[in-house]
């Protein structure tokens, strides 16, 4: 995020990093992502980490509430913790966080934050949207496929393909008869959006919810997944990929992963290969228009809400127009 967490000071993360036997000795808040706020820090030793503040009440995948948000992160980063150090071949790929001296990997920072600290490791990162080359696909689809055949750590949740922002969405969809005032200069324009393209929308929610049923009668079987393994969160250190940001990880069917990466059939035959398992087009697709309804509702959440125009709404107030007009135009 470019702007910095509300009701958080510098000051507050570092004292927190105490818990991690950290004293930092060099310190600058790191404008990447969307959706938490990260900061960089070197401490005594000379040792470099990636310090990182979740905002709970932007985690509604884990349940309503911040206390639920904050259980669903501390059951994600302990389960990418246990990926890495899974006995005999823990996965080597998999960025996770440092645990407290009380073996904790998040840690609540006031009412509705929790921190997470995480080794800085050298590499180039990688950004949403961008291409990837055959090659990089390749490698990407190799990781999944390892990452599917292992086995789930005990603190990896089931995730159902229903995503929890649903409400938020047909909620909005309900209320375009008025004019959607007190929020900031956003919302008028997102309600006029969402009007010109209704019958579109719930054209797209029929097909998620068809799709939706037809993966709960194919009972397919469940493995770990990351959720997002898009170029934003991979990083290249050499011909080494490396996954970011595993807050999203869950058991799930493959494609959950695999739409996000996979660019045809030789990408998709590659992971059968890999994996021993083939992926289903009608789950692929069930995932990909999952991601687009689930945009547009978290997008909705910030615009419906007050808001001022910062470089922050302005970013969600242009993908949730990119958004909605793609969709639409796939109906």
């Amino acid at each position: 995020m470019e702007e910095r967490p509300a009701g958080i000071q510098d000051s507050d993360v570092r004292d927190a990093l105490r818990g991690w036997g950290i004293e930092p000795v060099t310190w600058e808040y790191a404008p990447v992502g969307f959706g938490d706020y990260h900061w960089t820090a070197t401490d005594t030793r000379e040792r470099r980490w990636f310090v990182t503040v979740a905002d709970l009440t932007h985690k509604s995948w884990y349940g309503d509430g911040t206390e639920a948000a904050f259980h669903g992160l501390r059951d994600a980063m302990d389960t990418a913790v246990a990926l890495r150090d899974a006995e005999p071949d823990g996965l080597d790929f998999v960025v996770a966080p440092l645990r407290t001296a009380e073996g904790e990997t998040v840690r609540e920072l006031g009412a509705r934050h929790a921190v997470s600290v995480f080794p800085l490791v050298p590499g180039t990162a990688g950004h949403f949207g961008e291409p990837l080359t055959a090659h990089e696909r390749g490698l990407v689809v190799d990781l999944l496929a390892r990452l599917h055949r292992t086995a789930p750590p005990a603190s990896a949740r089931v995730l159902p393909p229903e995503f929890a922002t649903r409400p938020q969405l047909d909620g909005a969809l309900g209320e375009l008869g008025g004019p959607w005032d007190g929020f900031g200069p956003y919302a008028e324009p997102a309600r006029h959006l969402l009007a010109d393209h209704a019958a579109a929308l719930r054209r797209r929610l029929d097909e998620f919810d068809r799709r939706a049923g037809e993966l709960r009668t194919a009972s397919a079987p469940l493995v770990v997944t990351h959720g997002e393994p898009h170029p934003g969160n991979l990083l290249r250190a050499g011909e080494r990929r490396l996954l970011l940001d595993w807050d999203t990880v869950g058991l799930a069917v493959p494609e959950r992963d695999l739409w996000l990466v996979a660019d045809g059939p030789d990408d998709l035959v590659r992971y059968e290969e890999t994996a021993g398992r083939k992926p289903d087009p009608s789950a692929l697709a069930l995932y990909r228009l999952r991601w687009a309804l689930n945009d547009v509702a978290e997008f909705l959440a910030v615009l419906r809400a007050p808001h001022d125009r910062t470089p922050d709404t302005r970013q969600s107030w242009d993908a949730l127009a990119d958004t909605v007009k793609t969709l639409a135009a796939e109906a």
